[in-house]
């Protein structure tokens, strides 16, 4: 167990090098930074004495070098948009993201595995033909049209939920926010947090029913029913479990582009968060501001699948004893 941990690790390290090379590139040669921070009428000498503090005139090693070390310290620069910190600004906006992300990945989970342990169970009903119809509107409406048409059902038409924004936030710390203690934080949460797990609900869901309608007809599930064992020993002690193999390695998955691509959510809904800040980087072509989110998004990929790995031994005990070997 110890050495498949160990190899995972060193395969997460390659992997990060490879996104910072990634995000190296993208800061080096995408767009020349000393335009974005100074005038039209900047004198020539005063755009080379900036030129020499940003270390452009390094060779590309040493930058690459220079890049690796700072990334290490969570150091990406100075946003040449805000004038701030790239950390900093990440770190304001993280809370909102991960908070918005988290309750969209949990929506997804709870509601794609009941729904599709019903379908697979009662596939016949009309309650599962309902649901396997909800699915397939999830999987091919685009994301910015779930939200516009939550927006106007909820917000203008009914009028129960806001449409933008984050509500009231309570503050924890320096830097951490959360709206989950408010009335209006919860409220808000609501719309973008569906609009955003959507579509992994039903896709989990299509992915629970196909599974577990696969298991009913394997022959230890004949032979359990056989040996008299109760319904529901059968269907959530035993076939749920052998489901959840492929379920987990998808809900990881899925949580870091959760992450990942909740750029459109945070737009349609105008929430506060790392997506955001990042559409209005690449408009601004405020390059430290993308490459740190590039490689914040590769860690949290990389982790995510670390943590997927991990979790296969808990749920497969034949997994445990490939891990050994």
């Amino acid at each position: 167990m110890l050495a498949f941990v160990i190899r995972r690790i060193l395969q997460s390290i390659a992997v990060m090098v490879s996104v910072a090379l990634i995000a190296f590139i993208m800061f080096r040669f995408v767009g020349d930074p000393v335009n974005q921070m100074v005038g039209v009428d900047t004198p020539q000498a005063e755009v080379e004495r900036l030129r020499a503090s940003l270390g452009l005139n390094d060779p590309t090693l040493v930058q690459f070098g220079r890049f690796l070390w700072n990334a290490l310290h969570f150091n990406f620069g100075v946003s040449y948009q805000f004038r701030l910190p790239v950390t900093q600004l990440l770190a304001e906006r993280a809370p909102a993201t991960l908070e918005l992300a988290f309750t969209a990945a949990l929506f997804a989970l709870l509601v794609g595995v009941v729904m599709g342990v019903y379908c697979a169970l009662r596939r016949d009903s009309w309650l599962a033909r309902v649901f396997q119809a909800v699915s397939l509107i999830g999987v091919s409406l685009p994301t910015f049209l779930i939200g516009i048409l939550l927006i106007y059902l909820f917000a203008v038409i009914l009028g129960w939920l806001p449409s933008n924004g984050r509500g009231e936030v309570v503050k924890f710390g320096n830097w951490w926010t959360t709206g989950f203690l408010t009335l209006s934080g919860l409220k808000a949460l609501v719309l973008p947090a569906i609009t955003l797990g959507l579509f992994q609900m039903t896709l989990i869901m299509r992915l629970v029913r196909a599974e577990m309608m696969e298991v009913m007809r394997t022959d230890y599930i004949k032979f359990a029913k056989a040996r008299g064992l109760r319904t529901r020993a059968i269907h959530f002690g035993h076939a749920l479990k052998n489901t959840l193999i492929p379920v987990i390695t998808i809900a990881g998955l899925q949580l870091g582009s959760i992450i990942a691509f909740a750029i459109i959510t945070e737009t349609v809904f105008n929430w506060p968060g790392m997506g955001l800040l990042f559409l209005k980087a690449v408009q601004n072509v405020d390059i430290p501001i993308m490459a740190a989110y590039l490689m914040l998004i590769g860690f949290l990929f990389v982790t995510i699948n670390l943590l997927v790995d991990l979790a296969y031994g808990f749920v497969d005990p034949r997994l445990r004893v490939a891990m050994r070997t």
